[in-house]
């Protein structure tokens, strides 16, 4: 253990902290929380990741690192939660030269934007791009069919001298679904829901899926060979796995049936599949192997993730940077049980708020945590040293930010998701420590502006939740068992404390902001 704690031995911290902004000066600690999740979400607009990745030179367009030439040779698909305003952009910068699109986006998209005055999002009435709205409740649906049926007609009708752009963002995989004949998409659908509850790991489902789809793992770029494909990505996945994100159908990732065989079996489920299937599973090699005059082209791809939770953490960065605190990124794959991941919050405040030394049981403890919530040990040893330079020099303003998706165990029926609940639990954890403006304030929220199934994205919390709800006669340990953390926040003080953004159009996971103030510390 001492070989740990030597690493929050106090360094001399030399760097200057940005000068503070006027407009944030007067701030209260829960405001400087919410500006900082609003940066972190501003950052991530799909109309501005997608601006500041293409980069337009005369008849010539740069996309990650690659120059390619534009000779009114650009087609455009996309599916996904994010891709309306993704495409808008797209069309605004390269319209010249677009020939033709088709997108897949969630029903009711377009009249949601409108109504809350994003219309910067939607596309002009005389856009060269058919929006195809699909995927009621985010399942799969006919209409979803019909739009990757058109995404599909589209990419095998190009030639060498095309160019496809590929927008994809979160939920794309359910507006995408192209199950490869006779094969029906409620056949389709079943055989997952059977594999998931025979206990499937994600692992073997991702094989299944992409193994009896035409257009998953690959099977666009497939289809739109000999065409250069080059796709934008909105990462909505922990640590931006480019198969993962909408089942990655622009990345190769060939599934054979005897796999596929392999793991019905595994979980007793051959016997039992649908005719349809196991004539699919019964064609020997891959997917594509017959009937296909591409059979032998790898469709290859240019991936590029243009927005993420970690370019979300980095520009609330460096906006907490104008509000007067040195950030430190923790990690933007925190994940596990949102018990868990309240109890690292909690002890890193206490390790930064103590004004003696810190015991070393929190440094221990820490460390032996962060395996269960996905953050590394290099990780967890770097955001301790900060904090204990911010103590020793007596900066002391320091914000801990974190992104990723914790799980929540269900054990009751009530309203709430994973960030309500975390920022709840962390509110326990804080209790016993100051009060803002002496005291740190934590912020969890979703950045697609809903958390579970209410209109909050989340919740600011501080050390006086206990006290405070305990006072307004609200018991948290039964909010808690009963899962019911939005209820707690409405009722907690007129639901001030909940985080309700509104419509964010973007979703790269959740953002965790830890704000704490300076301590003034004893010195033996």
């Amino acid at each position: 253990m001492a070989r740990f704690l030597s690493l929050f031995r106090p360094q001399p911290f030399l760097g200057l902290l940005g000068r503070r902004n006027p407009t944030f000066c007067n701030m209260s600690m829960d405001s400087q929380a919410r500006e900082t999740f609003r940066a972190a979400v501003e950052a991530v607009q799909p109309d501005t990741v997608v601006r500041q990745s293409i980069e337009r030179n005369g008849d010539s367009v740069v996309i990650d690192g690659c120059r390619l030439t534009l000779s009114h040779n650009l087609h455009l698909v996309g599916f996904g939660k994010a891709v309306l305003g993704m495409a808008a952009e797209v069309e605004r910068i390269l319209g010249d030269h677009l020939v033709r699109g088709v997108i897949s986006v969630p029903h009711g998209i377009q009249q949601t934007l409108q109504q809350h005055g994003k219309s910067h999002l939607l596309l002009e009435a005389d856009s060269r791009i058919k929006v195809m709205e699909g995927a009621k409740h985010n399942l799969p649906d006919d209409d979803s069919l019909k739009a990757a049926e058109g995404i599909k007609q589209l990419a095998t009708e190009l030639t060498e001298k095309d160019l496809l752009l590929v927008l994809i963002s979160g939920g794309g995989s359910a507006l995408l679904p192209a199950p490869i004949p006779p094969i029906s998409l409620q056949e389709k659908l079943d055989v997952t829901r059977r594999l998931a509850a025979a206990g499937a790991t994600i692992q073997e489902l991702n094989k299944v899926r992409r193994a009896l789809s035409l257009l998953k793992g690959g099977g666009l770029a497939h289809h739109a060979h000999p065409a250069q494909v080059v796709s934008l990505i909105l990462s909505d996945v922990i640590g931006d796995p480019l198969d993962l994100i909408a089942s990655g159908p622009t990345v190769t990732c060939e599934v054979w049936p005897e796999e596929v065989l392999s793991i019905l079996e595994r979980h007793k489920l051959l016997s039992s599949m649908p005719a349809s299937v196991t004539q699919v599973l019964a064609r020997q090699g891959p997917r594509w192997k017959e009937n296909d005059k591409h059979s032998d082209s790898p469709g290859e791809a240019l991936n590029a993730v243009i927005g993420s939770n970690t370019v979300a953490l980095t520009c609330a960065g460096q906006r907490v940077r104008e509000l007067g605190f040195r950030p430190v990124v923790l990690s933007p794959g925190v994940c596990g049980n949102v018990r868990l991941v309240s109890r690292l919050y909690g002890l890193l405040a206490r390790f930064a708020c103590s004004r003696e030394e810190p015991p070393p049981e929190i440094a221990a403890e820490v460390l032996r945590l962060g395996p269960e919530v996905g953050v590394e040990s290099w990780d967890l040893c770097r955001t301790m040293q900060v904090l204990g330079e911010e103590r020793a020099e007596g900066w002391g303003a320091t914000c801990v930010l974190a992104g990723g998706e914790p799980t929540v165990e269900l054990t009751g029926k009530g309203r709430g998701g994973r960030n309500q609940e975390l920022a709840l639990r962390v509110g326990l954890e804080l209790r016993g420590l100051e009060l803002p403006p002496q005291g740190p304030v934590f912020l969890s929220g979703g950045t697609d502006g809903q958390d579970g199934p209410t209109e909050a994205a989340g919740a600011v919390t501080d050390a006086g939740l206990y006290d405070e709800a305990r006072a307004q006669g609200l018991d948290i340990d039964s909010f808690l068992s009963n899962n019911d953390s939005y209820t707690f926040f409405s009722r907690l003080s007129a639901g001030e404390r909940l985080l309700a953004p509104g419509l964010t159009c973007t979703n790269v996971m959740d953002v965790h902001v830890l704000l704490i103030p300076a301590i003034p510390i004893k010195i033996s």
